[in-house]
């Protein structure tokens, strides 16, 4: 792999062991990953909207950050900006972190997006047979923060998210459970991405 930004740095994976630093099931997620089959299915007023769509995800190592003397936490800073095919326009821009704890095994993921929504989903991961970790992560409402335009026109109440990682292919499938336009609607996003550097 290529060396990625950090802290100002320009670190390679061997820099990045040689700094002592564990990043455990986030190691593989580290790099710039591109992919152009997503697919989003979101709420309109008068029914649903498919969009195809493609994308650009950084995850970038960060180092450790401790909690009340007691809890250390293995941090990947990310950035992810998608666009519809039908027109290039950027219409989701997320930032955020992921974290693991080696103690206990929790994955924490923590992000905003411009809408002014905040979430923290919590999780794990496990790495399959066949080589693949699988990352599984849920926030409910209590773990949602959200500006008061959006908690009254299009509340969220539930965000999953579930990543697979092998070499070179992320697989992710995301879940949002929102109360928009007078009724319930699960808006869905997937996509398969490719490590680029």
């Amino acid at each position: 792999m290529e060396g990625v930004a950090c802290l100002g740095q320009n670190l390679t994976a061997d820099t990045l062991w040689s700094a002592n630093m564990e990043y455990g099931p986030l190691q593989p997620l580290i790099g710039t990953w591109e992919g152009a089959d997503g697919m989003d299915v979101a709420p309109e007023p008068d029914g649903t909207e498919h969009s195809p769509y493609y994308e650009t995800i950084l995850f970038e190592p960060i180092g450790d950050v401790t909690n009340a003397e007691e809890q250390t936490l293995w941090a990947l800073r990310y950035h992810q900006v998608v666009r519809r095919k039908s027109n290039d326009e950027v219409f989701h821009n997320e930032t955020g972190y992921v974290t693991w704890d080696q103690a206990s095994g929790a994955i924490t993921q923590s992000f905003t997006i411009p809408r002014g929504v905040a979430v923290i989903a919590t999780g794990s991961a496990r790495t399959d047979d066949d080589g693949w970790t699988h990352i599984e992560l849920n926030a409910d409402a209590a773990a949602i923060a959200q500006a008061p335009f959006m908690a009254e026109k299009a509340t969220t109440e539930r965000f999953a998210h579930q990543i697979s990682v092998r070499g070179d292919t992320l697989k992710y499938a995301e879940t949002t459970d929102l109360q928009i336009y007078g009724r319930a609607f699960s808006h869905t996003d997937a996509n398969t991405l490719m490590r680029r550097s």
